[in-house]
């Protein structure tokens, strides 16, 4: 089960990001975390960048309602992402 706290309007959720993956895509829950694969290196913020729209599209959102809070240059981050309740979340993953 995907950890999360509501705070703020939005919700803030761990993310484990695998860098480049055959595509970009959201897999599923590892670790109490949710699992996205990124097309994109690890290099320059690209990997970052690439979470930030996958997630943002994900949730149908805009790129700024999503923030990586900790986490810049790990593959563990904290996401927060406004606009969305733990329901959207849930339904994301198939619970």
């Amino acid at each position: 089960m995907i950890q999360f706290v509501e705070k703020a309007g939005g919700l803030i959720f761990n993310v484990r990001v695998v860098p480049r993956a055959s595509k970009s895509e959201i897999v599923g829950e590892m670790d109490g975390a949710l699992k996205v694969r990124i097309a994109s290196p690890p290099v320059d913020g690209a990997a970052n960048a690439e979470l930030i729209k996958v997630l943002s599209k994900k949730f149908g959102v805009t790129k700024s309602a999503v923030e990586i809070l900790s986490g810049q240059t790990s593959k563990q981050k904290q996401v927060r992402v406004g606009g969305i309740n733990h329901a959207d979340l849930l339904n994301l993953i198939g619970v």
